[in-house]
């Protein structure tokens, strides 16, 4: 029996697929010699990419063309890499390393040549003096494109940099480019929302690394390049590594003596660096309220001093007073509601008493003694509940069927406050969002939009919330409290990463103007004895020193009424200020870019906060920036290559994205 016919012409045999052929290099090849005679990086790279037929890598072209035969060139390169560390022929290795660090700029190339193994071919090169400047700058390229997988493995080799840097003090390009790589590699490791793992975190060697770059710091050769990054290697470890920032006090005294920098983005990495070391120490908030602990601690009386600060601002108007009155007026109405049994009078008097004061809904219970132990308990005396704060779902059904609008408003008070006291957030912002779509005027609802995660739902909300009418002083000062937080931490955030003249600089500025401004509001208004008063002033002076930086005196005179206020007795500031006072001042006049910071206006931070909560966006087109590569071959210019719109990683074939799994 005949078997199947090959397609085709009659007796054709398909081709079978020829693997490329990978021609042997050995050291009497002419461009071997050619690389040996060569003098500067540049001629180096381009014998070996006329050699080996490389495409132009300056183009997303030529990179395209890379992927395509990316096992060939790849093969070609190895075994070149492999003749010179044969015989120790380091132009050729460097070379190579050259290209490899060029090629890493696209991330699926970055990628595939990790797997192959190029950190363990680029450190051998350190040791070597002719090749340790142009390995070291392969390595900052890698890192400065590089996945969190590559930069793990390369923050690993922390060890080796601070070695290299020690062992060559006065050779400033090994400080600059060895600090350059740590910062990128540690940042990415440390700075992640997950601690990582005590393994990685002890190969890093986070004290030493530490170390040194302080100490780096210090020396008149250092760079602004080199300084820049370091402020954030510094800033990334202070979220996790605590012990190991606590170690190195000249660190946190350089951290604080940033705040008088010209530079608004260092100042803000400095705040955000401190916030995030002291934010282990600091004490949770906690929402439980015991009235029999608030009692027995009025019934001690106030200090004197406390007492005057009460009566100057008013004592029935206090936090202190509006809470017992409170306390009083929930009990009255409970044991009310247990003779009438009347849920929608209750449910009244409870959405009013909510709007007075937060602990005005406290958990309690209808008791009697129980006769055969002698102890009092909670009984079931018929209502649809048996703990007081499991009323306020029935009050507010009871509030929703009579149904008038001032009805729904209550019943939407007070289940909110429910889903708060249950800490049943997101439930609450829910029901917050459907809250405002039916009466945009209810404050109240605002309030507890601004309770989400979420900092930029929470300002749009509590920036219409404070427009309200009618609103009560607890609801507002809770609403500003809750401003100065979201756009705070908003502000702060964008202008560690934003550049002076960028769209997210110019909103960083009006979000800290706004929360300066909510905060002076706050602390002039609230009562002296409110619950976030010591929240808000350390806002308002975090935020003082990031606005004002520089301008303000090196005793902190000018914030002497919030400093009393907070009783503080001592402050690091001037000490900061004396040892790295002439550092700074070096820092802000290599700083590059410090003539193009924009003096901070308030009316234009109040146009481009207006704009944001408008939610308006300027088209301003992507803006490519250069990198820093091997040498003029693999040169300094961008290549423009596609960028995942999502996780911003580059590359020449973009299609799906591998770092974040989204087409875009």
């Amino acid at each position: 029996m005949p078997g199947p016919r090959a397609k085709g012409k009659t007796g054709a045999r398909p081709k079978p697929k020829s693997t490329p052929r990978v021609p042997a290099i050995t050291n009497s090849d002419t461009f071997v010699h050619d690389i040996e005679n060569a003098e500067g990086w540049e001629f180096i790279a381009n014998i070996l990419c006329e050699h080996f037929d490389l495409p132009d890598l300056t183009t997303r072209s030529g990179l395209k063309k890379v992927h395509a035969r990316f096992p060939e060139y790849y093969k070609r390169l190895d075994n070149a890499y492999i003749v010179g560390m044969r015989s120790h022929n380091e132009k050729l290795m460097g070379g190579i390393v050259g290209i490899w660090a060029k090629m890493s700029a696209d991330v699926i190339l970055r990628d595939k040549l990790f797997k192959e193994g190029l950190v363990s071919k680029m450190i051998p090169l350190l040791d070597m003096p002719l090749t340790r400047h142009v390995a070291l700058r392969a390595l900052s390229t890698v890192t400065h494109h590089g996945g969190v997988a590559a930069r793990q493995e390369i923050a690993r080799q922390n060890p080796t940099l601070v070695r290299l840097i020690q062992e060559l003090p006065d050779d400033p390009k090994v400080m600059e480019l060895a600090t350059v790589t740590m910062a990128h590699a540690t940042s990415a490791v440390l700075g992640n929302d997950q601690p990582p793992n005590s393994k990685l975190l002890k190969d890093i060697d986070v004290r030493s690394t530490l170390k040194v770059t302080v100490e780096n710091l210090r020396k008149p050769t250092a760079s602004h390049y080199m300084m820049s990054h370091a402020f954030g290697l510094l800033t990334s470890a202070t979220l996790h590594c605590f012990k190991e920032c606590k170690a190195q006090p000249q660190m946190l005294r350089l951290l604080v003596a940033c705040l008088r920098s010209n530079n608004l983005s260092l100042r803000c990495n400095a705040i955000g660096g401190l916030v995030r070391l002291n934010h282990a120490e600091c004490e949770q908030d906690i929402r439980f309220h015991d009235p029999h602990k608030f009692l027995a601690a009025v019934s001690r009386r106030f200090p004197d001093n406390l007492v005057d600060v009460m009566m100057d601002f008013g004592p029935g108007a206090c936090d202190t007073t509006l809470t017992l009155k409170g306390s009083a007026d929930y009990q009255k109405a409970m044991m009310q509601c247990a003779q009438d049994r009347d849920l929608y009078a209750l449910g009244k008097t409870l959405s009013q008493l909510i709007l007075r004061t937060e602990f005005s809904i406290a958990e309690g219970g209808y008791q009697a003694m129980n006769e055969r132990t002698g102890k009092y308990e909670i009984f079931d005396i018929g209502l649809p509940f048996k703990m007081w704060t499991d009323a306020l779902p029935h009050c507010a059904k009871a509030l929703r069927a009579h149904g008038s609008p001032a009805d729904l408003d209550m019943a939407d008070i007070v289940e909110l406050k429910f889903l708060i006291i249950r800490q049943r957030i997101p439930e609450a912002v829910e029901l917050g969002q459907r809250a405002v779509e039916r009466n945009p005027k209810l404050s109240y609802a605002y309030y507890a939009i601004s309770m989400g995660a979420d900092n930029s739902r929470g300002l749009r909300a509590v920036k219409k919330g404070l427009m309200c009418k009618n609103t009560t002083p607890f609801v507002r000062n809770y609403m500003l409290w809750r401003a100065v937080e979201h756009a705070g931490n908003m502000g702060v955030s964008l202008l560690q990463e934003a550049k002076a003249g960028d769209k997210d600089y110019a909103e960083g500025v009006a979000f800290l103007m706004s929360a300066f401004e909510d905060a002076k509001t706050f602390v002039s208004d609230a009562p002296p004895d409110a619950r976030h008063m010591h929240t808000i002033l350390n806002w308002y002076i975090i935020l003082a020193l990031a606005i004002r930086g520089p301008e303000l005196s090196e005793n902190l005179g000018e914030l002497n009424v919030a400093l009393n206020k907070l009783d503080l007795a001592t402050n690091s500031y001037p000490a900061a200020v004396k040892e790295w006072g002439d550092f700074i001042a070096r820092f802000d006049k290599l700083d590059a870019t410090v003539d193009d910071h924009p003096d901070i206006s308030p009316s234009k931070a109040e146009d481009d906060l207006a704009a944001w909560l408008d939610n308006l966006r300027m088209d301003d087109g992507e803006e490519e920036h250069p990198h820093h590569c091997a040498h003029p071959k693999i040169n300094t210019n961008s290549v423009a290559l596609y960028r995942c719109s999502w996780c911003g990683n580059p590359s020449a074939v973009l299609r799906k994205c591998a770092g974040c799994g989204k087409t875009r």
